[in-house]
């Protein structure tokens, strides 16, 4: 799992770590001051030690680009901040489901609902949760 900060954190992290080892602390001093595991001091070490400021320098994020521009999620946004009833639905709950076929509709590009999580992150949005009911019931009262 990626520890948590930007990678400009991390980076500084790691950089310290190696300014602590040469100033002849020992790993397990390092790892308590920067907060990270003993193991992670050793390999960021290691890595230096192997290609110098360059093996500490941050990587690029992983993960696909976005098929949604900025200008698209802004308009998201905006479409977002509208009752779900304005768009057909029975209740006023936006779920994961109903803003990938939002997405789909309004921008041609589709999501899975679980993927749409993702977009909201980054807009800085939640979704509601409908709240436990039998699976009839719900289909009746939403129309998905």
């Amino acid at each position: 799992m990626r520890p948590e900060g930007s990678a400009q954190e991390l980076e500084r992290r790691r950089r310290q770590a190696i300014i602590l080892l040469n100033q002849g602390m020992k790993p397990v001093e390092v790892a308590w001051k920067v907060r990270t595991s003993p193991a992670s001091v050793t390999r960021w070490r290691q890595a230096y030690e192997a290609g110098g400021e360059e093996a500490l320098a941050s990587k690029p994020h992983p993960g696909g680009k976005s098929r949604l521009t900025v200008a698209q999620r802004k308009r998201l946004a905006r479409l977002l901040r509208q009752d779900p009833r304005n768009h057909g639905y029975n209740t006023e709950i936006w779920t994961l489901g109903r803003m990938a076929k939002l997405i789909e509709a309004k921008f041609g590009v589709k999501y899975h609902p679980s993927a749409v999580r993702h977009i909201l992150r980054a807009l800085s949005w939640s979704y509601g949760k409908p709240e436990p009911r039998s699976h009839r019931r719900w289909i009746e009262e939403s129309g998905d």
